[in-house]
């Protein structure tokens, strides 16, 4: 780490290895760097998903791939200091695929800080080197096989390696190779190595796309032609290889391969919010891009709704409609000097068994769930009688349906501004990410409305339950599955389901 008095006191960079794709390979560091950060850049081999751990951050895509650079490095370096230096400084959180220092540039990115007085830190990450062979049971080194290793760029733009020089060393690991691999085996064998050394190449090492083909030094090039198999990639030659067949784990694990495997589905949701879907559609072999389309705002009339808190005399019941509508009704609660004591005389309904597990989590119990979870149907069977009053705490977009079929049944309906709903912007790689998704998740109303405005309707989505499929049709969708019930397992369920149908429709 470095210590440079002349720079901004709060400016900081950490550059960090985000690991080869599995998120859960992020070292404990990187993420909570990732968390301490105001601006986050990250590259085209960072998964977005860590991007969950920078909720507040503003984030900058930097991806290069291949030979099509989106930005130069030289830029990349300029950028990275010029975040640092703006507002007085900031800290900001260079996210790089693997490792910052095998072959990611970032001893330049070091070297760039270094020179602006900029303070910085590394923060090691695991690299696909290694990793990449580990997920495919290959161990780089094995007591019996190898005892030694060499880790070589396959870009050839600076000129070929010296491959006699590794004539001594057991397995030898090509990253960014795929490109050159008939030149690079060639050379190999023209520097004494055995044609028939056994070979394999990993594409997406350590994620639910990851695939494997073996060979040996003469023929892997034309294996990975014929499998189609393309960037991101590790090569591994070596006898160690061969152990391949008795170690493998990861892609014979149950739920590898399983019927999302290969298809990426978009979980919509807010912006820092973690995804229980996530992880639900990751255990089916998807790839999962979550993307925030609507944030939560502080209520634009914070006097009038707190005085509404603190006086409840009349009301009779508390309608709650969102899992945030019951966290911030506690923070208000808390704010004024109260507790849950306060709506000792009050019911409390939820509008589902979600919403109603968020009560049971602060300690409270809904006096009501309708059997159907959404608005309509919690208007439709709440338990009251004509003259009680009804205060619906939600954001400023609470839909309308509550309202009419309280009121169409004499019920005198109040509103309050809890909270405001607003739309998020997804960087520039999500938008596309999500425009190629196979399936978007739905959970509201508002992430529909969203959705529709960001990238359009000509998207196939899931929607939890009938009230988000309404709301997903008023915007424009028109490939939509419902899940059975307001479930995560049943929004699975339907993603799932949606896959299969397109997938019988163009088969």
């Amino acid at each position: 780490m470095t210590d440079v008095s002349s720079a901004s006191p709060r400016a900081f960079v950490s550059l960090i290895g985000a690991g080869p794709g599995d998120p859960g390979l992020l070292t404990v560091r990187g993420m909570k760097a990732l968390m301490e950060a105001d601006v986050v850049l990250f590259d085209y081999l960072a998964n977005p998903d860590l991007l969950r751990y920078a909720p507040d951050a503003h984030t900058i895509y930097v991806g290069k791939k291949g030979f099509s650079e989106y930005i130069s490095q030289e830029q990349i370096n300029a950028l990275i200091v010029e975040q640092a230096q703006a507002n007085g400084g900031q800290r900001v959180a260079r996210l790089k695929g693997g490792d910052v220092f095998v072959f990611g540039r970032g001893g330049e990115e070091a070297e760039a800080c270094a020179l602006a007085g900029v303070p910085f830190e590394i923060v090691p990450g695991v690299s696909s080197a290694i990793a990449a062979p580990a997920y495919a049971g290959i161990p780089v080194t094995h007591r019996e096989v190898a005892r030694s290793f060499a880790v070589l760029t396959g870009n050839t733009q600076e000129g070929g390696a010296h491959y006699e020089r590794l004539s001594g060393v057991d397995t030898l690991v090509l990253l960014m190779g795929v490109r050159n691999l008939h030149q690079i085996a060639a050379d190999l064998i023209a520097a004494g190595r055995d044609p028939q050394t056994p070979a394999a190449t990993i594409q997406w090492g350590s994620t639910p796309r990851q695939r494997t083909v073996t060979g040996t030094l003469a023929t892997i090039a034309d294996v990975v032609r014929e499998a189609g198999l393309e960037a991101p990639a590790v090569t591994v030659v070596g006898e160690v290889v061969r152990l391949r067949d008795s170690l493998q784990w990861f892609d014979t694990r149950p739920g590898f391969g399983g019927p999302l495997a290969g298809q990426t589905v978009a979980v919509t949701r807010t912006r820092g919010g973690a995804s229980g879907l996530g992880d639900l559609l990751r255990a089916r072999g998807a790839g999962v891009l979550e993307v925030p389309l609507i944030e939560f705002a502080p209520t634009a009339q914070p006097d009038a709704l707190r005085g509404r808190l603190r006086d409840l005399g009349g009301v009779s019941w508390l309608l709650l409609t969102s899992n945030h509508a019951v966290t911030t009704l506690i923070g208000h609660l808390h704010a004024l000097g109260l507790d849950t004591r306060h709506l000792a005389g009050v019911k409390l309904a939820a509008v589902g068994p979600s919403t109603a597990r968020s009560l049971e989590a602060v300690g409270l119990r809904a006096d009501f769930v309708p059997a159907t979870p959404g608005a309509r149907h919690l208007g439709a069977e709440l338990p009251a009688a004509p003259g009680e009053t009804l205060l619906h705490l939600t954001s400023q977009l609470a839909e309308a349906d509550l309202q009419r079929a309280l009121e169409a049944r004499g019920l005198t309906y109040d509103r309050a501004e809890l909270y405001r709903t607003e739309p998020a912007r997804p960087d520039s790689l999500s938008m596309d990410r999500l425009r190629g998704a196979a399936v978007v998740t739905l959970a509201s109303g508002s992430a529909a409305r969203h959705l529709a405005a960001l990238v359009g309707t000509d998207l196939r989505v899931a929607a939890m339950g009938p009230q988000t499929a309404d709301a997903a049709r008023e915007a424009g969708f028109t490939d939509i599955t419902v899940a059975r019930t307001a479930s995560l397992d049943a929004l699975a369920d339907a993603a799932e389901q949606a896959v299969a149908s397109a997938r019988t429709v163009t088969g």
